[in-house]
């Protein structure tokens, strides 16, 4: 797959799996941006796709809880593109406990706000530069939590509905945006194996029907959802769970 000439929005881009997106979406020829809550993590990230890749990755800080802080950072990405091609949603706050009382007030609203209301206004505030595109996709890294009757996750009942929050509105929006050629994709991984994708090792990793989900498979599927033509509309993916 070949993404030169195409600009690639990478958020929760600091470390783990949107670091891997955005160290392959350099690798694939795509001008970067990414962010994370630390401007100096996303400037080690930009800093890692350059030098792994020689791609032009740009670097933002941005709290997805924070509604100023997601319009400044569209933009401070729409002062350096007057396009985007491919937006990924990956950062969202986890949140751990499966009793209401295992975490406060403050961690709980920001879980929601992160994951929900930051998916929402990221695309808000990046529609325009997604219109410009010839032919944008708009990539939600979801989680099988958002799934009706899906309980195999231990996480906290407020990350279980924001992944519901960001499932409901990625639908509505599929359908909405469809007609602007626009296509949205949603993955619903289970819990995955991590690992630095600059680490040979990483993409080796064992991929049987009896191995856990890796990482490498589901950027596997992200890659094969936006390469397909224009015509191929992939709504979502969904996952096996052992």
């Amino acid at each position: 797959m070949d993404l030169t000439g195409n600009t690639v929005v990478v958020t929760g881009a600091g470390r783990g799996f949107g670091r891997a997106l955005a160290l392959s979406a350099g690798r694939l020829g795509a001008h970067v941006f990414v962010s994370a809550r630390s401007l100096a993590t996303a400037q080690k990230v930009a800093d890692d796709v350059t030098s792994d890749s020689g791609a032009q990755a740009d670097a933002f800080g941005c709290d997805l809880a924070n509604p100023t802080s997601i319009k400044a950072f569209a933009d401070g990405v729409t002062a350096h593109t007057d396009h985007v091609d491919v937006l990924i949603n990956n950062g969202a706050r986890y949140l751990a406990g499966p009793d209401l009382w295992d975490a406060d007030d403050g961690a709980i609203t920001d879980t929601i706000a992160s994951g929900a209301t930051g998916t929402l206004l990221t695309v808000k505030h990046f529609l325009p530069l997604l219109r410009a595109s010839t032919g944008a996709d708009v990539v939600n890294l979801v989680s099988s939590a958002a799934e009706a009757r899906n309980h195999r996750s231990q996480a906290h009942p407020a990350f279980h509905a924001a992944k519901a929050a960001q499932a409901g509105f990625a639908d509505v929006l599929s359908q909405r945006l469809r007609p602007e050629g626009i296509r949205v994709i949603s993955l619903y991984p289970p819990d995955f194996t991590d690992g630095d994708p600059l680490d040979a090792t990483w993409e080796q990793a064992t991929r049987t029907a009896d191995n856990p989900l890796t990482a490498q498979s589901v950027l596997d599927c992200v890659l094969f959802a936006i390469g397909q033509s224009r015509d191929c509309f992939i709504r979502s993916f969904h996952f096996e769970q052992l």
